[in-house]
C-alpha cells in the first residue's frame, strides 16, 4: 500500500445508549460534527482541502437517515463543497469506512479524508433498522436450515466451541473494566476524547469527558451472579453444545458515540504541514460462517497479516473488539497471541460498542497505546453481523 498517513484521530467518551444516558438528548448528526470541527481545528487547515467524508452507521434512518457523513459534514462547518457518504458493514462500518478511505488515497483518487463512524443506540437500538420486517428473504432461509441466528447465539457457539467457561468469559469482562478504569484515572484517554457540553435529564448540563459504560467496581463475582441472555429452548434443540454462558456483563452495551479519523496522503501532508502519527500497512475484509457469525476475526487476521508480511509476534498492541468476550478470547487461543497486548486499556465490554463508531474508536485507541508505549505495530481486528470481518495493521510514526 502507498504511504496513507494517520494525521489525528478524536472520538466523544462513550455514552450508555438508552434514555438517560449522557449523550441521549443529542441529534446524531451534531454528535458526529462535534467529533468532526475539532478534529479539523486542531490540525489548522483550510478544511476545502478535504475530498470526502466517508461515515459507518447501522442504523441509516430517522435522524441518522438521509446520508448521516453529508449532513455532519455539513452541521460541522465544512465548505460546501466537501460530499459525504455513508457506509454500512455492520459493526465495523467505522474501519471499513477508514479502509475505504485509505484506498482511494493509495490509489490517487483522493488526498485528505475524513473517516469516522457514529450510532445512537439509545435512539436505535439493535435491529431498529429492519422496521420489524425480515431482512433476509427465502432464500436465506433455505440456505441456511433454521435461518441466520442472533448474535448473542453466536456468541454462544463461539464459548461452546472454543472450550469457554463461564469463569473464564466473565474473568475476561471484569479486565476490561478494570484496564479501562485504571486508564481512565491515569489520563490515558484525554488526548482522545473530545469534551462536549451535555444536557441531563433535568436540564442541567455538564462536562462529558469520561466514558459513561465504564463500571470500575465490576467484580468476577458481580458477573458471575448475573442471569444468562439468551436461554432458548429452540436454540438449545438447534444446537445442543450451547451451555448458556452469555449475560449482559460479559457483552457490549448498547452505547451512544462518535468518532472519526484524518486521512492524508504523504504529498498532501507534506503539502499542507500536516503531522502524520500513523500509516496504514494493511487492511483486509473477510466473510466468514453467518451462523458462527463472530469469528471472522480470525481469518481477517491470518489475510492482513499475510498481505503485511508481518507475524502476530511483530505486533506490539492489538484492539480486537469486545462484542462479546468470547469473541477476542476465541481469537487469542487461534492465532496463538500474546494476552498482554491485547484491548490494554479494555475493550467495548467497558468502553462501550456504538456500533458504526467503533471502527475507528479502535484506531484512535490503538494509536495512542503505539505512541504511549513506543510500539511500532498495532493491530485491529472486528467482527460484524452476518459473518464478517474487517482488519487493519497501522505502523506509529515517531515524533
Amino acid at each position: 500500500m502507498e504511504n496513507v498517513f494517520i494525521i489525528d484521530a478524536l472520538r466523544l467518551a462513550s455514552g450508555r445508549g438508552k434514555a438517560g444516558g449522557a449523550l441521549s438528548s443529542y441529534h446524531p448528526v451534531e454528535l458526529l460534527a462535534d467529533v468532526i470541527r475539532p478534529l479539523v481545528a486542531r490540525n489548522d487547515f483550510d478544511p476545502a482541502a478535504i475530498d470526502d467524508v466517508i461515515i459507518g452507521c447501522l442504523a441509516q434512518l430517522g435522524e441518522q437517515g438521509l446520508n448521516i457523513a453529508r449532513n455532519a459534514a455539513l452541521a460541522a462547518g465544512l465548505p460546501v463543497t466537501v460530499p459525504g457518504t455513508t457506509v454500512d458493514r455492520q459493526c465495523g462500518s467505522g474501519l471499513q469506512a477508514a479502509s475505504f478511505a485509505a484506498a482511494g488515497i493509495a490509489a490517487g483518487i483522493y488526498d485528505i479524508v475524513i473517516a469516522g463512524g457514529v450510532e445512537m443506540m439509545s435512539k436505535f437500538p439493535i435491529n431498529y433498522a429492519t422496521l420489524g420486517q425480515d431482512p433476509f428473504g427465502p432464500s436465506i432461509r433455505e440456505r441456511f436450515e433454521g435461518g441466520l441466528v442472533g448474535q448473542g447465539i453466536s456468541a454462544e457457539l463461539v464459548a461452546a466451541r472454543w472450550g469457554l467457561d463461564r469463569a473464564t468469559i466473565d474473568a475476561f469482562a471484569a479486565r476490561s473494566h478494570r484496564l479501562a478504569a485504571q486508564a481512565a484515572d491515569q489520563g490515558l484517554f484525554d488526548r482522545e476524547i473530545q469534551p462536549v457540553i451535555v444536557t441531563r435529564a433535568d436540564g442541567s448540563t455538564a462536562v462529558h469527558n469520561r466514558d459513561e459504560t465504564i463500571r470500575a467496581t465490576t467484580t468476577i463475582e458481580g458477573l458471575g451472579g448475573l442471569k444468562t441472555a439468551f436461554d432458548s429452548e429452540v436454540y438449545a434443540r438447534r444446537f445442543p453444545e450451547i451451555d448458556w454462558q452469555i449475560t449482559p456483563g460479559n457483552a457490549s452495551p448498547l452505547t451512544d458515540g462518535a468518532s472519526a479519523v484524518l486521512l492524508a496522503s504523504a504529498a498532501k501532508a507534506a503539502e499542507r504541514g500536516l503531522r502524520p502519527r500513523a500509516r496504514f500497512v494493511e487492511v483486509a475484509v473477510v466473510g466468514s460462517d453467518p451462523i458462527e457469525m463472530l469469528t471472522g476475526v480470525i481469518p481477517a487476521t491470518q489475510r492482513v497479516l499475510a498481505r503485511s508480511g508481518l507475524s502476530i509476534d511483530d505486533i506490539d498492541a492489538y484492539e480486537v473488539n469486545e462484542a462479546f468476550a468470547p469473541v477476542p478470547l476465541a481469537w487469542l487461543q487461534t492465532i496463538g497471541a500474546n494476552p498482554d497486548k491485547l484491548n490494554q486499556r479494555g475493550g467495548a465490554i467497558a468502553l462501550g460498542h456504538a456500533l458504526g463508531s467503533t471502527g475507528t474508536r479502535l484506531i484512535t485507541t490503538l494509536l495512542n497505546v503505539l505512541e504511549d508505549t513506543g510500539g511500532r505495530y498495532g493491530l485491529i481486528a472486528i467482527c460484524e453481523g452476518q459473518g464478517m470481518a474487517n482488519a487493519a495493521i497501522i505502523e506509529r510514526i515517531p515524533s
